[in-house]
């Protein structure tokens, strides 16, 4: 077919020899099959920011890092150079996060290189060797959606433990190829431990695969996944090894009114008592200035 005008840098470089044929057009960018060498790929081209129906939400931007404070600031301004700075950041928060969770082991297409705004990695592929679908194209029975929805926790432990948070993860963005599930899409991945949401987003992943594979497991309907291993992680517990159990333990304990209402009171006192030393210290300096 006709390279794609977004491609074109990557023929010229000599990354890619030819554009094979378009795979699919989303959301936030249009997926080509290609080859490179001997090699077939996929180039993920990034659609402009106008072009867009996935909004760079600020709960998923808080965290990210930029080079300098000029780049933040133009940012924050909105200037020509700070969205052409946003969108180097939102298209490198997928890359990065490629590389981070391949290296930790886990189920992501292997990247090769971000060139121009245009993502070179690998194609996931079925045992026939085509391409891969995805998880809501494929049939399950109860066993197998028990099976894919374990190996998909533990893809979402290893994520954590390396300190990323899909975000968005659904049976949309999953793909299933001759081992297992494959997670795509993280350009809105966030950093676990940099972000004021990651908690809920963690949780609202696991609910959507469990709303999902309950469909064909109903005892999945009501697991607290995501509540579960947000708690082992914030108690420094989790681990790639870590058992889940779906179940979160509840304190019934009736709440100690008594004991809250003595601390705020203590508090109210310590503050009031910081106030007149201040008072007394400003006194004693405007008795010290009159007799100079």
């Amino acid at each position: 077919m006709k390279i794609p005008k977004r491609i074109q840098p990557l023929v010229e470089e000599g990354l890619v020899d030819a554009v094979v044929r378009q795979l699919m057009s989303g959301k936030e960018a249009t997926v080509y099959v290609v080859r490179c060498g001997d090699d077939i790929r996929c180039a993920k081209v990034y659609k402009e920011a106008a072009q867009r129906s996935f909004r760079q939400a600020a709960s998923y931007q808080e965290g990210r890092k930029v080079r300098n404070s000029r780049q933040a600031r133009a940012m924050e301004k909105g200037t020509r150079y700070g969205r052409k700075m946003q969108e180097e950041v939102w298209q490198n928060a997928e890359v990065d996060a490629l590389y981070r969770l391949a290296a930790a082991g886990v189920r992501v297409p292997r990247p090769h290189i971000c060139f121009e705004g245009v993502l070179l990695m690998d194609l996931v592929t079925d045992a026939r060797g085509e391409v891969a679908p995805r998880l809501n194209d494929v049939e399950l029975t109860e066993a197998l959606a028990l099976t894919y929805h374990a190996c998909l926790l533990r893809q979402v432990v290893l994520m954590l433990c390396a300190g990323v948070i899909h975000g968005d993860l659904s049976e949309y963005n999953i793909l299933v190829d001759a081992d297992g599930p494959v997670i795509i899409d993280l350009p809105q991945a966030i950093d676990a431990a940099g972000n004021s949401e990651a908690g809920p987003m963690l949780e609202r992943d696991a609910a959507n695969l469990a709303s999902y594979f309950s469909r064909f497991a109903p005892q999945l309907a009501d697991t607290q996944y995501g509540k579960e291993i947000w708690a082992l992680y914030g108690a420094g517990l989790l681990t790639p090894e870590t058992v889940l159990s779906g179940r979160v333990a509840t304190d019934d304990r009736p709440a100690d009114v008594g004991a809250v209402m003595r601390e705020i009171a203590l508090a109210r006192k310590e503050e009031e008592e910081r106030l007149r030393r201040e008072q007394d210290m400003r006194e004693a300096n405007a008795v010290s200035w009159s007799y100079r």
